[in-house]
């Protein structure tokens, strides 16, 4: 007889949640030499002057200076940068650990990545192949494999649309017409009370707060050892915009880890308890 399992999903931010920084910082910008804080000041004043998306604008911008440099943009130039991201501590085997705890609770996790950093070089981090679904900005490449043009910008308010696609699994995302259509609650694939959100920044706010108020679990990170981290993250909590706030460090036992099995053990429990079950 087949296991029922309950459905859960764990969604992430990248840039400062799984990584310390931006992770462009980690190996493009030195590859096109200009140090972070004189890129991200002329993306915020071009994002002013024009009155553009900041998304946009920093994706074109590295694509203008990569050329200027010159430096390769192929999708494996892009990969080969996102293997020298240094992710946080624990990171690399907490995905396997969690969903592994989940499975003897009943529960089926699946992981999403929700991104305003660039998804190809997201494919080069060793945990790529942990997530169901990578919801990232991404390029347009010509036939000869080079960037030539921004494709998808996700930015802080569009990054909702993402926990809906998960919460409603309509993942094609030329298709529009599935995450619109009605759908009853308790017939969508991950319930919002399954989701678990985890972020660090001011642009995962709208992501915080639907998840919260639609009965899921917020969580900020902050990065650990570091002046004035923590009391940044404490603001979301104060403004009730998250349920906790736990440094980044995702290895066994630390506070984060403990905080995600306790959501497991809740949900296993109330899942069991309205009937929330699927078939492996």
């Amino acid at each position: 007889m087949n296991r029922r399992y309950i459905p859960m999903a764990i969604v992430y931010d990248f840039d400062g949640t799984l990584a310390p920084g931006n992770m462009q910082e980690h190996q493009f910008l030195p590859d096109i030499k200009i140090k972070p804080g004189e890129f991200w000041e002329e993306v915020r004043n071009l994002t002013r002057e024009q009155q553009a998306d900041d998304v946009l604008v920093y994706m074109k911008l590295m694509l203008r200076k990569a050329a200027e440099a010159p430096v390769p943009v192929r999708k494996e130039d892009f990969e080969k940068r996102g293997k020298a991201i240094k992710l946080f501590e624990g990171v690399e085997k907490w995905f396997d650990r969690i969903t592994e705890y989940g499975r003897n609770k009943g529960v089926r996790i699946e992981h999403y990545l929700v991104s305003s950093g660039n998804a190809e070089i997201v494919a080069g981090t060793p945990i790529a192949s942990k997530f169901a679904q990578v919801y990232a900005s991404r390029f347009m490449f010509d036939e000869n494999g080079v960037a030539t043009w921004p494709a998808l910008a996700v930015n802080y308010t569009t990054k909702t649309q993402y926990l809906f696609r998960i919460n409603k699994g309509a993942h094609d995302l030329s298709d529009n017409s599935k995450i619109n259509e009605f759908r009853e609650k308790r017939d969508r694939p991950v319930p919002f009370e399954n989701m678990v959100f985890i972020g660090d920044g001011p642009t995962d706010v709208p992501c915080f707060r639907l998840v919260k108020d639609q009965g899921g679990l917020s969580i900020a990170v902050f990065k650990p050892n570091t002046p004035n981290a923590k009391g940044k993250a404490d603001k979301f909590k104060t403004e009730g915009r998250v349920h906790s706030v736990v440094p980044a460090i995702y290895t066994e036992d630390s506070k984060l880890d403990r905080v995600i099995k306790a959501s497991i053990d809740s949900i296993a429990s109330r899942g069991t308890l309205h009937g929330l079950l699927e078939k492996e």
